[in-house]
């Protein structure tokens, strides 16, 4: 054999051996990055969630909950990633302001500050009012309405005319209003329906005035919407001629085609006059699905 074949054949050897060698040294690297990446997303990735159900006003404890690994570098808003960040120390504890359940994450939103009370004033949005009405088994709908529920609100009143005709009108005072607790449970997750004394509300200023003279001149009712409704109806008033039939609303009718014309002139400038208690609406309510519950939000509408 030649030696240039020899001398060929020893410089293959050698560069197969290096490249063996390289790569072993490359893929080994590799895996060690790949094992330090790992423990370092274990270290510092972890969320705080709820191990046992949490109620509004129940306070914040360390039993109740447990960290679990978090793969994601995205994180939910308000979250925590430890449990001592969650609970603080006992002189200032934290209180539910909402349900939570058991692997739900614990966000700042759902509990108070440390060493606020969970209060009602405190699940408040901004600007917004807490009124409350009295109703009764058949003006709550049966007990099923609910905290975070939506209803629309009806104002029955008597009208009376200078004629002395005295009339019957159902308005929708309101559309849409949030219910924030019944009674005294502001628990949203309970569902089992129970005649309650007292509904309290989630308003504006304007919507407090109008629930609380509604109340005092007329009778109010609820009517339970869609859970996925936010849309405003357009609506009429009601007396008792639209209910068709029956001799009230015969002689009514009768009452009002034999009215002269200008008694019926001065009619039409009283209901003129007298005050149209449902208005334009200035925001809708926009409900959005996450994977544990409903969020809602508002948005305003153009004028």
């Amino acid at each position: 054999m030649r030696s240039s074949t020899i001398f060929s054949l020893v410089i293959a050897f050698v560069l197969a051996g290096a490249a063996v060698f390289g790569m072993r040294e490359y893929l080994a690297d590799q895996q060690a990055r790949l094992l330090a990446m790992g423990r370092t997303k274990t270290q510092e990735k972890s969320l705080v969630v709820a191990a046992k159900p949490m109620r509004f006003g129940d306070r914040i404890r360390p039993e109740n909950l447990k960290a679990i690994p978090w793969p994601s570098n995205e994180t939910p808003t308000g979250s925590f990633a430890s449990i001592d960040a969650v609970v603080g120390d006992d002189a200032q504890p934290r209180y539910a302001m909402a349900a939570i359940d058991p692997g739900e994450p614990v966000l700042s939103s759902k509990i108070t500050g440390a060493g606020e009370r969970a209060t009602l004033s405190a699940a408040l949005d901004q600007g917004m009012k807490a009124v409350s009405i009295r109703v009764n088994d058949v003006l709550g709908v049966a007990g099923f309405v609910r905290p975070s529920d939506r209803v629309d609100v009806l104002l029955t009143r008597l009208v009376r005319g200078k004629a002395g005709n005295d009339q019957t009108f159902v308005d929708v005072l309101l559309q849409g209003v949030k219910v924030l607790a019944v009674d005294q449970t502001a628990d949203e997750r309970k569902d089992e329906p129970s005649v309650v004394k007292t509904v309290t509300f989630e308003v504006t200023t304007d919507e407090a005035q109008r629930l609380t003279l509604g109340a005092t001149i007329g009778t109010l009712s609820l009517t339970l919407r869609n859970i996925a409704s936010s849309s405003i109806e357009e609506t009429r008033q009601i007396t008792v001629a639209d209910l068709g039939g029956g001799p009230i609303a015969t002689e009514l009718g009768k009452d009002l085609a034999e009215t002269p014309e200008r008694e019926k002139q001065v009619q039409i400038v009283e209901s003129i006059v007298e005050p149209v208690l449902p208005i334009e609406p200035k925001w809708a309510t926009v409900g959005v699905w996450n994977t544990t519950k409903r969020e809602e939000h508002r948005v305003g509408l153009i004028q």
